[in-house]
């Protein structure tokens, strides 16, 4: 589907991009796989040679921020310093500090709903989804025990630093980086001279200039209650950021419970709370972050609250619940 120019459905977003016959920009487009998800960039220049070479800086960028991120690969600088930092400082470059830093600032803000420490955790639910056998109570009890945003400790006094305090943490960042990769690539893409781009990096993307002729990127929002049915709103989107977060494909079903990959720190469960929730924010580090946390959130404290903290932290959002087996729909303006 990727080599079409068809709308392209990327995790409950759903691209419209659409060639425009009369303009004399040209539309182009790539694709790579990077932090276990396909990046796409989209962009419109009528220099194809010149675009390919930025488009190939961008790439290079987002590659470079997952060996920095990426909590899948044992090299990573995250998994490394998961064990350097036990109990004194360890530098750290400036990417990192940046994601966990904005990823604490959301922590302290939920109350820990959304927490990078919950590694531990959410591996063994990674395993439930690949097996099909529920975590026991006192594994998660001892992989709760190896978590905790408060154990986490983000300075920056002239040099960023990080210190864990206790042995056997994991970070994980699936729930963020992907944003702030896109963020990223999109600005390579601006300091190579193509504002008129879009990076997605599965259901987060991030948004330059509007294409040429247009007022935005046409921007489509799935229903999760519906998800192979047309799209149920399209927004016209620049200089933003969009992420969608849910249980449509990534869940497990054990023993007929419906549990999401988004795990509520409260349970150390995967979220049983069937809920959809899309951000749009200025930067997809935002958007990306607040659709998770959103989500847990809504678990929690009900749909309303969840608005709250998007609308709190200056975005818009969508959120959409099962409740007593009916899909309900709470919007912020969007």
């Amino acid at each position: 589907m990727w080599n079409t120019i068809k709308p392209a459905v990327l995790a409950g977003v759903l691209l419209c991009l659409c060639r425009t016959a009369l303009l004399a920009a040209e539309r182009i487009e790539a694709l790579e796989p990077h932090m276990g998800t396909m990046f796409r960039i989209v962009l419109y220049d009528d220099d194809p040679s010149q675009a390919h070479i930025a488009i190939r800086a961008a790439f290079d960028r987002v590659a470079e921020l997952d060996g920095e991120l990426s909590d899948y690969k044992p090299d990573s600088e995250l998994n490394r310093v998961a064990v350097a930092a036990v109990g004194h400082d360890v530098p750290i470059s400036n990417d990192l500090y940046t994601v966990l830093a904005a990823s604490q600032s959301l922590a302290d803000r939920t109350n820990g709903a959304f927490d990078v420490t919950l590694g531990p955790v959410i591996r063994l639910w990674r395993t439930a989804r690949r097996t099909g056998v529920l975590p026991g109570g006192d594994e998660i009890a001892a992989a709760s025990l190896r978590s905790g945003y408060r154990k986490l400790h983000v300075r920056n006094d002239g040099a960023p630093e990080i210190r864990l305090d206790i042995p056997g943490m994991q970070l994980d960042l699936g729930a963020i980086a992907k944003g702030y990769a896109a963020d990223e690539g999109l600005r390579v893409l601006r300091e190579h001279g193509f504002p008129q781009a879009l990076v997605a990096a599965s259901g987060d993307i991030a948004f330059g200039d509007a294409p040429p002729g247009q007022v935005g990127w046409d921007t489509g929002v799935d229903s999760i209650n519906a998800p192979n049915e047309s799209f149920t709103q399209v927004l016209q989107l620049h200089n933003a950021a969009i992420s969608t977060s849910g249980d449509t494909e990534q869940f497990a079903e054990i023993d007929g419970v419906r549990y999401s990959h988004i795990v509520n720190p409260e349970t150390g469960k995967g979220l049983t709370t069937r809920v959809g929730v899309t951000v749009v924010a200025a930067r997809g580090i935002i958007s990306d972050g607040l659709s998770t946390a959103a989500s847990v959130i809504a678990e929690q404290h009900g749909p309303e609250a969840a608005l709250e903290l998007i609308r709190q932290s200056a975005a818009r959002g969508i959120v959409v619940i099962q409740t007593d087996g009916k899909w309900l729909r709470y919007e912020s303006p969007i």
